[in-house]
């Protein structure tokens, strides 16, 4: 029997390998091949934390993990494994399961604001260059002095109509303001817009205290993002919200110190989406988290084809390495197995490199952290079978758990309270009907003073404004005018809420 927060990995018949859940906070990798076991490997690990009472938040790309939520059913091949491995506590049973969805199709809604999206991280995902970021940070600059909220997409693009055409206003404190700059990010948000954004981008924003819960019995509960269908039409809108949840966590969570186990767990699946092609200013960042949120008791796992799929800086800072089968048919493939190779503590009885590419379905090498925080030697093992179901529910299953999550009809009505836009709608319907009420009291005045011409007095142009130039007149008064509070950003550039 294991230790109190030893976590079972896996085995070879001499030996098994666990995990100490003291040293998870400092993070993992699963890497290998399509087809090599990297999802099941997944759902152990799951499983083991939700067991010990670690809430989970983990990303179904191909939508086959939501079985983890089923138990297993008997099979030869599990008995087969149970047997060599040496395991004699496997019960089959489900895990505590809430399903999310970006687009409430197969779970519920997830959201979070433009304002706490941050400019940093929306700057990434429009893919703009160095002045268009500009004149995005600008835009939230303005928006933050003045108290006004950018929460969806029709915030944003009110903010950016208004810094068009008051640009010569704005120079002077914000810096030139360039027309074509606000155009691309315009047509950089009708495209996220098509791409699913305006479901992601609104509120109610999705509560931390949600994905951090224990269910009766006090496991932890497994909070599956159903990704299938985002990860097709919008990667970097995938990898945009997986960052900004863990810019969250850090910026809200306490210090926890060295505890016994970590406080939650999160599992990026398609690692490398995260880190491709964006600028170094925000991988820099990235890392600078994941050195530090270990603080807070949160522990990130990467899965991925390759480790190569991580930068070094954050392949370092890995304690659980779980490296399956790679194929090596070209010298770069060859290469890229003696470089994963020299990432594992060396093991006299197993030859790294040739053995990576030997490994069999479900087999893997491992090397975990001891209870002092030192790699241990790298060891071949078989991965345990899961206690829950491999293979994705089924539609009516989902639906029933669904129909009994805790959170049902909490986040499926969207919000839409008071923002930039609003106020600013607001404010021009108020100047419309100042101009309008000046402009009858002009009129009251002109037709005193020339009764006798009224009747065949030509009509003057009417200098009431457009609703457009309404809006945008209003909105210069009203940011000019409004008091409202400074908001302070994260390092990523959510809200900070601490």
């Amino acid at each position: 029997m294991p230790e109190k927060n030893q976590l079972l990995i896996g085995g070879n018949g001499q030996q098994t390998v666990f995990m100490n859940a003291s040293m998870a906070n400092r993070h993992g990798m699963v890497a290998g091949a399509t087809g090599t076991g990297k999802t099941v490997t997944l759902q152990v690990l799951a499983e083991n934390f939700s067991k010990i009472g670690v809430p989970v938040f983990l990303a179904d790309v191909k939508g086959d993990v939501s079985g983890i939520g089923k138990a297993a059913t008997p099979h030869p091949k599990i008995d087969e494994r149970i047997n060599t491995i040496g395991i004699d506590d496997y019960q089959m049973s489900p895990s505590p399961v809430v399903f999310w969805d970006l687009f409430t199709k197969k779970g519920h809604p997830i959201r979070t604001t433009v304002s706490e999206i941050g400019p940093l991280l929306l700057a990434n995902l429009l893919e703009l260059n160095d002045t268009q970021t500009g004149i995005l940070y600008a835009c939230f600059k303005i928006a933050d002095d003045q108290g006004m909220l950018i929460l969806d997409l029709k915030d944003l693009r009110s903010m950016l109509i208004w810094m068009g055409d008051n640009r010569a206003e704005l120079k002077s404190e914000y810096g030139n303001i360039s027309t074509a700059s606000i155009g691309a990010i315009q047509r950089g948000l009708i495209v996220l817009e098509e791409q699913g954004a305006e479901f992601l981008l609104g509120e109610p924003a999705i509560e931390l205290r949600d994905l951090m819960s224990l269910d009766f019995s006090g496991r932890g509960v497994i909070n599956i993002l159903d990704a299938s269908t985002l990860i097709q039409t919008s990667p970097k809108l995938y990898s945009t919200f997986l960052l900004w949840l863990l810019s969250e966590l850090f910026e809200t969570l306490p210090e926890v110190g060295d505890a016994e186990k970590p406080k939650f767990v999160m599992f990026f699946d398609e690692a490398h989406l995260l880190f491709d092609g964006a600028p170094k200013v925000l991988i820099d960042k990235i890392e600078q988290v994941v050195r530090l949120i270990r603080s807070k008791g949160v522990g990130i796992y990467f899965i991925s084809q390759s480790p190569l799929d991580v930068p070094e800086e954050i392949l370092g800072q890995l304690g659980l390495k779980i490296q399956h089968a790679l194929r090596a048919f070209t010298p770069k493939d060859q290469k890229a197995v003696r470089t994963v190779a020299e990432t594992f503590r060396a093991n006299s009885a197993i030859d790294t490199s040739t053995v990576i590419t030997e490994l069999g379905v479900g087999e893997a090498l491992v090397s975990t952290l001891n209870a002092e925080g030192i790699p241990t030697q790298v060891e071949r093992i078989l991965i345990r079978p899961p206690e829950s179901r491999i293979g994705p529910m089924n539609d009516s299953e989902r639906t029933e758990q669904i129909s009994r999550s805790p959170y049902r009809g909490r986040y499926d009505t969207p919000l839409d309270r008071e923002s930039a836009y609003e106020m600013l709608v607001k404010r021009a319907e108020q100047n419309a009907a100042q101009e309008e009420l000046v402009e009858r009291e002009e009129a009251a005045r002109e037709a005193a003073e020339s009764k006798a011409k009224s009747s065949a007095k030509p009509k003057r142009r009417s200098s009431r404004q457009t609703p457009t130039e309404a809006f945008v007149a209003s909105a210069a008064r009203s940011i000019g005018s409004q008091l409202g509070r400074r908001v302070i950003r994260g390092i990523l550039g959510s809200l900070f809420k601490g």
